[in-house]
């Protein structure tokens, strides 16, 4: 039959990114705890289309998926780009995963066991070779230091995401990452709680006030404390809850 998709194109224009967005595809991942989780993830994979090529080959895409479906983690990344490169006759390749990640996590004080999700993704791309990041969205209690210093009574409190993208070497687990960063607030955020967890949060929160200037520093400072993280960039939003408006911060390493 006709490859319409490889016929010669004569506008002399490259597209940057072209292929599959939105895709939903079982995964599983290595999980620190039981070896093995099962999740859907959100699939977007592209290559950079020549000049010369009017369109590119959907399905093969969906193929190379495919075929590396029993093994499609971070580590896999790098040889899924170059394989999509290839079949695809691409300059560069590009892949995210987005997916939600659950672990079993324990109150402080009543230890009621609940289950917790995190949004993570994996974020890769590939020209000569592999640059591969892996992203957790960490939710976090800020308390707002210049609100207890002006106030008689409390201070305003609300509930905030550290969003990381990190490169590594070696092994690093999403629960490794939430261990680092997710203590870098005022508080820690649960599924379960009961009065006394209540209690004991509350009053953390209000002895340990962050802007989201310390908060994202905080994150950056174990950052640069851990071997083998290579790069890395933090965002932390604030959803303010006397202001009709959320504060932000972000920082980023050195490549």
């Amino acid at each position: 039959m006709r490859d319409i998709q490889s016929e010669q194109d004569d506008r002399n224009i490259e597209i940057d990114r072209v292929g599959v967005k939105d895709l939903s595809y079982p995964i599983s991942l290595s999980d620190k705890t039981h070896g093995q989780q099962h999740t859907i993830a959100i699939v977007n994979m592209s290559v950079s289309l020549p000049h010369h090529f009017r369109g590119t080959h959907m399905s093969r895409f969906i193929e190379v998926l495919n075929r590396n479906r029993r093994e499609l983690d971070i580590h896999r990344l790098g040889t899924i780009l170059k394989e999509m490169k290839d079949v695809l006759e691409a300059e560069s390749a590009h892949m995210e995963l987005e997916f939600p990640y659950f672990i079993e996590k324990e109150a402080p004080v009543s230890k009621a066991q609940s289950l917790m999700e995190y949004k993570c993704r994996f974020v890769g791309s590939m020209t000569d070779k592999p640059h591969i990041s892996l992203g957790v969205k960490v939710p976090v209690l800020t308390l707002c230091p210049c609100s207890k210093e002006i106030s008689v009574h409390g201070a305003h409190n609300q509930r905030g995401v550290i969003d990381v993208l990190v490169r590594f070497k070696g092994q690093l687990w999403i629960e490794d990452i939430i261990d680092m960063v997710e203590d870098c607030a005022s508080a820690k955020v649960y599924s379960l709680l009961k009065r006394e967890d209540e209690k004991y949060i509350t009053e953390t929160a209000y002895e340990n006030p962050t802007f989201v200037e310390d908060v994202v520093r905080n994150v950056a400072q174990r950052f640069n404390e851990t071997d083998n993280i290579t790069w890395y960039r933090v965002e932390v939003v604030s959803f303010e809850s006397i202001h009709h408006h959320n504060a932000y911060a972000v920082v980023s390493s050195d490549d």
